[in-house]
């Protein structure tokens, strides 16, 4: 898999790119994509980072896997292409911040407009198999995506982490809390937010007030 990403991460992701687990995963992940049906298309592996650089990010939001459905993921978390249905999560996320900021129920589920404002919408696990949910997992993915994380907690400050559902909290572990922001709340799934543990949790306000006071723009969500 050649590794095609934006040019301040592939600086500051070098290292990382040249240790042997990367390599594995490398082999790992051009095989499957040679023997079967994967998600997203291998040009959009890394659209997280090639759509909200390094030195741009401000809002960290962690997911675990992209869809698995045909034409669903794109590379960015929760996020689906122009013209497909909104998966349950992304509806109960834009519920959520019609509530918060009064920002209408958007018609496109792409997220690139989150992400190049500086919302990087980083998946724990960039690949999966089609209609297999988590069959990339614990292959490497995951040690690559939370040096991600490290790399971010060490090297920036102000930004604001959003960590939803148990999945994700974990990652707080990763991230500086001296000089990080971090919001959890439940998950938006459908399990979790009919629940209680998502809707009202007002993360996205919440953000950009953080945002606002650290001398950033916010998002417009």
């Amino acid at each position: 898999m050649p590794i095609t990403i934006e040019e301040t991460w592939k600086f500051h992701l070098k290292k990382e790119f040249e240790k042997p687990y990367f390599k594995s995963l490398s082999q790992f992940v051009k095989t499957e994509y040679a023997l079967y049906t994967c998600y997203p298309k291998g040009k959009d592996v890394f659209a997280a980072f090639d759509h909200c650089p390094f030195d741009e990010t401000k809002v960290v939001i962690i997911g675990q896997d992209p869809y698995h459905g045909p034409g669903q993921a794109n590379g960015l978390c929760f996020s689906v292409k122009d013209g497909i249905a909104h998966p349950p999560s992304l509806i109960n996320i834009f519920k959520e911040i019609e509530t918060d900021t009064g920002k209408p129920y958007p018609r496109s589920g792409n997220l690139e407009r989150w992400a190049e404002q500086g919302v990087l919408l980083l998946n724990a696990t960039l690949t999966v198999r089609s209609h297999e949910a988590g069959s990339h997992q614990n292959r490497g993915w995951e040690t690559f995506t939370d040096a991600v994380i490290q790399k971010l907690s060490l090297e920036k400050k102000g930004l604001v982490f959003l960590l939803w559902g148990g999945y994700a909290k974990k990652k707080a572990a990763l991230i500086d809390k001296a000089k990080h922001h971090i919001l959890t709340s439940g998950h938006p799934s459908p399990l979790s937010a009919n629940r209680g543990y998502w809707f009202g949790n007002r993360h996205f306000s919440r953000a950009n007030e953080i945002l606002t006071k650290e001398g950033k723009n916010p998002i417009n969500w």
